[in-house]
């Protein structure tokens, strides 16, 4: 685990975190709350069929995601897992927008065709939020990340990219490559891999030997660190260091977070490949938020009424959310054309088949819609 250092006198080295102002630390937590409470909404929803697809919960993980993310910067870029809500939260994604993803609304960043999480706001440095849109197969985005990153050294910008990954996805060929790359061309890039003890359904163990992830940092010659990924402050001060690492001409840094999750791969997933009270003792002994208001609580000095306070706001918030979010239309069937032509932005069904002749014109409604349909039913066939 990432440790303090001690400085001569045998007092404990500085964190990054020493320097996180009163408000700052507040807003970690409610941060960590608002994505607690949004992914219970979206439960909440999900259970009333209102949610198209699959719903991917970060119980358990909010800390990595949040702490990692607000180490960052606005210029910088940051490419989320599905489980990284939090870290879009920080990021600027709002509620709002996320719940208009999962229920697949017409007015949602991808107008209904996209779901979750899929969608990005990537830009010139500082005029967009700076999170790249996710796709699912394991590790590709790393090589995707270490391209935006080589763009930042090329046209020396003062800018950072973040790549989250599980530990299921450092087996495969694109992280490797990808990140083997970032690390020969000395990318600012920084890989945060996300130790939540399964790939899926399978357990570290037996999908690779390694004792723990941090030791593949030295197998591409980067700097690696690793820190308890259920302690917030903790994830920020390794994320951090990492950051300002690659920011100052580091190169690629690997950052392993620690940590678990107590849902399924999404809640279709009943969890039967994870030992008898193994959920439990980590919702009852290390769970994120209640280890963080502990901390606040104690030795921070914060008030009882302050994360009341805090609570009290994310519910106004998710709630105003869900009420705009549900109150929005579905897309119309043509809106899957607009943006993938730039002129026209939507077509008349079957324009393609206009002018043609033969079989083609004797067998399908061209102007009336999309079937196949036989003209004369003596000749066979549905009519």
């Amino acid at each position: 685990m990432a440790t303090r250092t001690a400085r001569k006198g045998g007092e404990p080295a500085a964190r990054p975190s020493d320097r996180l102002t009163r408000e700052q630390k507040l807003e970690l937590y409610y941060w960590m709350r608002l994505t607690r409470t949004l992914e219970e909404r979206l439960v909440a929803l999900y259970r009333q069929t209102k949610v198209v697809g699959g719903l991917f919960r970060s119980l358990g993980q909010e800390a990595d995601a949040v702490g990692s993310c607000f180490a960052l910067e606005r210029r910088d870029v940051m490419s989320p897992l599905i489980r990284n809500l939090g870290a879009m939260l920080v990021k600027g994604a709002t509620p709002v927008e996320v719940l208009k993803q999962y229920m697949a609304k017409g007015d949602s960043p991808t107008r209904g065709r996209e779901l979750n999480i899929h969608f990005g706001d990537v830009g010139a440095a500082g005029a967009t939020r700076g999170f790249l849109g996710q796709i699912s197969p394991l590790g590709d985005m790393v090589p995707v990340m270490t391209g935006v990153t080589l763009s930042f050294r090329m046209r020396g910008e003062d800018r950072v990219g973040l790549v989250y990954v599980g530990d299921g996805a450092t087996s495969t060929g694109a992280f490797h490559e990808g990140i083997n790359f970032a690390a020969v061309q000395r990318c600012p890039l920084v890989v945060v891999v996300e130790n939540n003890g399964y790939a899926y359904s399978t357990p570290t163990h037996k999908q690779t030997l390694a004792k723990q992830f941090v030791d593949k940092a030295v197998g591409y010659g980067i700097p690696g660190y690793q820190a308890d990924g259920n302690d917030v402050l903790a994830v920020y001060d390794v994320t951090r260091t990492a950051v300002d690492a690659a920011r100052a001409g580091g190169g690629t840094q690997l950052v392993e977070l620690m940590t678990y999750r107590r849902k399924g791969h999404a809640e279709h997933d009943n969890q039967s490949y994870v030992p008898d009270g193994e959920i439990e003792r980590w919702a009852a002994e290390n769970d994120p938020i209640d280890r963080y208001v502990a901390r606040l609580t104690g030795e921070l000095g914060f008030a009882a009424a302050e994360l009341a306070a805090v609570d009290e706001r994310v519910r106004r918030e998710v709630d105003a959310a869900t009420d705009e979010a549900e109150a929005s239309g579905f897309p119309e069937p043509l809106d899957a054309l607009l943006g993938v032509y730039a002129d026209p932005p939507a077509e008349r069904p079957l324009w393609f088949r206009e002018g043609t002749g033969g079989a083609v014109a004797a067998s399908e409604r061209a102007a009336d819609g999309w079937g196949v349909y036989r003209a004369d039913p003596k000749a066979g066939g549905d009519a």
